[in-house]
């Protein structure tokens, strides 16, 4: 018997593969780690992908603003904030009018002790420091409606700053196909009527706003129309390596440097199995990213791209925080069915949170999907969405009813494992 160790909240599960099924385990394929990182900043932040250095775009600025991932995104910024700090203060704007947002889009404020480990304690102490709240309209600044007719609403702090700059990393992302440049305006800094239009029925269910999609991605699109709205002078993103340490840098012009990014992080991390599988073994990467079942879902639809439709999907993630903000929550309880959830959403007013339930939904209507995630309460626990087991051992074993021909993908850290089958296979589908 096998024993295979899983992300899992902030301590990991190791689980005991039954015997029966041929099992294949599917490892994160990380790009190697730089050799400095501290070396590969300076040269990215002064050489920079199609536009000036930083320092010299932000002299002669009175003000600058940068937004950061929140909590939930496992984002170095303690390791890639400080030198961007340092040639805006040595370019002339003050530590008092660099405003550092943290971009939650809709999910809940960072605490004071999370905003330290997002920062650090000398950053968090010496900067003016806004948690984006996309609930108050008072907050934003209306820019106007892109040209397909999302309204544009951005949080003003960043809008009316002299210099406008994100920090983020880039991997791939269940509807924008990436993450990182353009999300950390929209939906990161967004107002909830922006954030809820993006996250409409016309993208959600558009085939191509999925992970790994950029070209024909209308979503991706949509967010770059509305960066380039809001002022988005500068990109910092960067790529991760195993242990979360810096694999790539990308800094400069929005748009060039996240599209080299994104080259890379296909080129180095791309995982092609020979054909589609009868059932994966997932997560949601453990901490911070399986905090709450709204994030796990993630490692659902990740894992979506290499099962067989009715194949199975056997979601493994902590949830130590339950569901998820209460939006989420509430549709998650009253929705009987994800048919009737989808039927419902077709016709009614976005409501916040649907979106994640949606993309669920889409997967639960051609595969069988599997839960074990204890910090999930029992209330949500509706078995018309999927099969919920008390324990990992028994969700484990209950693997053994696909026999000893099945093919069975273990992916040990969900999301992170950029995973397709080969060309070939996709034709013959």
């Amino acid at each position: 018997m096998v024993r295979v160790d899983f992300a899992f909240g902030k301590t990991g599960l190791a689980l005991d593969v039954p015997p029966g099924p041929a099992c294949r385990v599917l490892e994160a394929r990380w790009a190697a780690a730089v050799l400095d990182p501290a070396q590969a900043l300076e040269q990215a932040l002064d050489h920079p992908i199609g536009c000036k250095p930083l320092a010299e775009l932000a002299r002669g600025k009175e003000s600058a603003a940068v937004s950061v991932c929140d909590i939930t995104r496992p984002a170095p910024n303690k390791l890639t904030l400080p030198p961007v700090l340092r040639r805006l203060e040595s370019a002339g704007i003050p530590k008092e009018r660099t405003t550092i947002l943290i971009a939650t889009g809709l999910h809940r404020p960072a605490t004071p002790s999370e905003i330290v480990e997002i920062l650090g304690e000398e950053i968090a102490r010496s900067y003016p420091i806004v948690n984006h709240n996309a609930r108050e309209l008072a907050d934003h600044r209306h820019l106007r409606s892109t040209k397909s007719g999302t309204p544009v609403l951005i949080d003003r702090r960043f809008v009316d700053a002299g210099l406008h700059i994100t920090l983020g990393f880039i991997e791939q992302h269940l509807m924008a196909g990436f993450s990182g440049g353009r999300k950390l305006i929209a939906p990161g800094v967004a107002h909830q009527d922006t954030i809820k239009t993006l996250h409409s029925p016309r993208f959600m269910r558009e085939p191509r706003a999925t992970e790994g999609s950029v070209e024909q991605n209308p979503l991706h699109q949509e967010l770059l129309e509305i960066a380039e709205m809001a002022g988005h002078d500068f990109v910092l993103d960067v790529v991760l390596a195993q242990g979360r340490r810096i694999a790539g840098v990308f800094a400069g012009q929005p748009r060039a440097a996240h599209a080299a990014g994104v080259s890379f992080v296909r080129e180095k991390t791309t995982e092609w199995v020979p054909a589609l599988v009868d059932a994966a073994v997932t997560t949601s990467a453990g901490y911070p990213l399986d905090l709450t079942f709204y994030q796990a879902v993630k490692g659902v639809t990740a894992a979506s791209h290499i099962v067989k439709p009715g194949g199975i999907i056997l979601l493994l993630a902590a949830c130590d925080e339950g569901a998820g903000a209460h939006e989420f929550s509430r549709l998650l309880r009253e929705s009987p069915s994800p048919a009737a959830f989808l039927e419902t959403i077709s016709s009614t007013p976005v409501t916040i949170d649907q979106w994640q339930l949606e993309k669920l939904a889409l997967v639960a209507r051609t595969h069988q999907v599997w839960f074990y995630v204890p910090g999930l309460p029992t209330e949500y626990r509706n078995p018309a969405w999927g099969k919920f087991f008390p324990t990992p051992a028994e969700a484990m074993g209950a693997l053994t009813c696909m026999g000893t021909g099945a093919q069975i993908a273990l992916i040990p850290e969900g999301p992170y494992v950029f995973a397709r089958p080969s060309a070939e296979m996709l034709q013959a589908v």
